[in-house]
């Protein structure tokens, strides 16, 4: 419950940022991602915050397949998985072990596992 609280928190930050920081999230984004930094920084913002929202949305309904909200999960993972291992400073020398800023995104490891888990029990359902 503490883990939804606060994804719920950082949604409702990320929905109110203000110029500055919608811009530092967007270039922390766009130097992995270099296609993200062609949009307005708040439009970004928003868009981030409606994903976030959507594939929550998708592990919360029932009537959603667990494997497509298994999908949405593993892609928003796979995403935050590419800007852990590919932004300087998030992991140490020659190492997957991270730094202390890359803890941030390297915890969130845990999503990648939780969204392929759905996957794989869809795909032994459907032999």
């Amino acid at each position: 419950m503490q883990r939804v609280q606060q994804r719920h928190e950082l949604i409702n930050r990320i929905r109110g940022a203000d110029e500055a920081t919608a811009e530092r999230l967007q270039q922390f984004a766009a130097t992995t991602y270099p296609f993200l930094g062609k949009h307005d920084a708040q439009k970004f913002v928003r868009l981030l915050s409606a994903g976030e929202v959507a594939i929550a949305t998708t592990l919360l309904l029932p009537v959603i397949p667990a494997a497509v909200a298994g999908v949405a999960l593993t892609a928003f993972s796979v995403g935050t998985l590419g800007l852990y291992l590919r932004t300087p400073g998030m992991r140490r020398e020659g190492s997957l072990r991270p730094t202390e800023q890359g803890t941030v995104l390297a915890k969130d490891v845990w999503m990648l596992g939780i969204g392929i888990s759905p996957i794989a029990e869809g795909v032994n359902e459907h032999r």
